[in-house]
């Protein structure tokens, strides 16, 4: 371990306070130069993100998994929005959606059974025939299915063509996005928990990509590519058009000096940020509460000695999936936030770099181990993240402004969208070099 960083961490008790002061003071710089509105839309992506690092930095700060797949979870707990709070399609439970549960039952009922075949038989006969009730099994949903499928998305395919959603509040979304996601890493965690930790990564990143590919092409779920628009708001969210009819709230705009359009969005967002602050506070106190506890103990010593711990009596791979469950459903929670804030899910849009290796950049960059760290992190990262795509353009600029047209000035330009990246490795490069273990080291 650094002893450069000991030193560093022995800021004392005002290092955290002040970096997040330097944070607000950096918000405060960019809403003065870019605008309250600009500050405010990269400050709700930051406090979503900061979540999202708080569900990594549990399973790699306090537990060390390596969990490549954090992108599968947030796309899991994304697709809450459209199941719970978009209106069913009319008649697509009629076509075919009842076949499709149907189908899909049978799915379930024959893994259970291929499993008690596999269990119940002997060794000889237990391979052969768990074959024969999979091919079976398999034959039989998609015969029900397929056609179901097609019935569905046959309904109206340029604004619907799938099942849609309970038409819930889109609150009640967030936990269901996060039971989603939670119901997918015990499945992930009881096959792959036993392995070492690189072919954890493995493990994990492939699922994600194949729930992402599912998200994709499944139209008759959540419309795949088409993607889903118009999920609705929290009920006390209003839209900025009605506020810009609102008489109240123009005259109340005109006390202010400030143009209707602009009050309205700025308000929006305020109210938005303000139901993230708390979703946020209430997870920290969560993770801190955890982080103390004999439970946060315990995994704190398995994860710096296994053997150890498990000599002491303690069940590792168990311990082990009960973090992993809780933070990917944090991340799963986080998911389902970030849908409602766009009011649009876009399964083309999730990718690894954004929304696994953006996110381990955040907690290392933070602090691994450490809650205020994985927050801090989120919100300065996705700053940068967002920032040096519009720095790049013009820090090209700069530097080929005394070059001699040509085709490296050119490609160098046209390079220019692919800064985020370099800026992102720089800084990592950066922390890791002078703060190892982060900004916020774990105490």
């Amino acid at each position: 371990m650094s002893s450069r960083q000991a030193e560093s961490a022995a800021g004392g008790a005002l290092r955290t306070p002040l970096l997040f002061v330097a944070l607000l003071v950096l918000f405060g710089i960019e809403a003065a130069t870019s605008g309250w509105n600009a500050a405010l839309v990269i400050l709700n992506m930051g406090v979503i993100s900061a979540i999202m690092a708080l569900g990594l930095n549990l399973q790699w700060g306090y537990a060390g998994l390596f969990n490549a797949g954090t992108m599968g979870f947030i796309a899991l707990g994304g697709l809450a929005p459209v199941l719970i709070s978009m209106p069913a399609t009319q008649g697509a439970m009629g076509a075919g959606g009842w076949r499709v549960l149907l189908a899909l039952a049978i799915a379930v009922a024959v893994l259970a059974l291929s499993v008690q075949t596999w269990k119940q038989l002997r060794k000889g006969v237990r391979g052969l025939a768990t074959i024969i009730v999979l091919i079976v099994g398999f034959f039989v949903f998609r015969a029900i299915f397929d056609p179901a499928v097609r019935a569905v998305e046959a309904i109206n395919p340029s604004a619907q063509g799938y099942l849609g959603g309970l038409g819930l509040p889109v609150l009640m979304a967030w936990p269901v996005g996060a039971l989603l996601a939670a119901i997918a890493a015990w499945a992930i965690g009881k096959a792959a928990l036993g392995l070492r930790s690189d072919y954890l990564a493995i493990a994990t990143l492939g699922i994600a990509e194949i729930i992402v590919a599912v998200l994709k092409n499944e139209n008759w779920l959540d419309r795949g590519v088409m993607n889903v628009n118009g999920i609705p708001r929290p009920f006390f969210i209003p839209r900025e058009i009605d506020l810009q009819a609102s008489a109240d709230f123009v005259a109340r705009a005109a006390d202010f000096g400030m143009d209707p359009v602009l009050a309205s969005t700025i308000f929006v967002k305020l109210l938005y940020l303000a139901l993230f602050a708390v979703v946020l506070i209430i997870f920290v106190a969560g993770t801190q509460l955890a982080l103390h506890s004999p439970w946060g103990r315990m995994m704190r010593a398995i994860r710096e000695n296994e053997v150890a711990a498990s000599a002491m009596g303690k069940n590792v791979t168990k311990r082990h999936l009960q973090i992993f469950i809780i933070g990917s459903a944090i991340c799963g929670f986080a998911g389902a936030m970030m849908v409602t804030l766009d009011g649009q899910l876009t399964p083309a849009t999730y990718n690894p770099l954004r929304f696994t290796f953006l996110i381990m950049v955040m907690v290392i960059l933070g602090g691994s181990g450490n809650n205020w760290g994985a927050v801090l992190g989120g919100i300065l990262v996705w700053y940068l993240w967002i920032k040096a795509e519009a720095w790049g353009p013009e820090l090209l600029q700069l530097l080929t402004s005394g070059m001699e047209p040509g085709a490296l000035k050119d490609h160098l330009l046209e390079s220019a969208a692919q800064m985020r990246y370099l800026a992102m490795g720089l800084v990592l490069l950066v922390v890791l070099r002078f703060a190892p273990r982060g900004l916020l080291p774990e105490r």
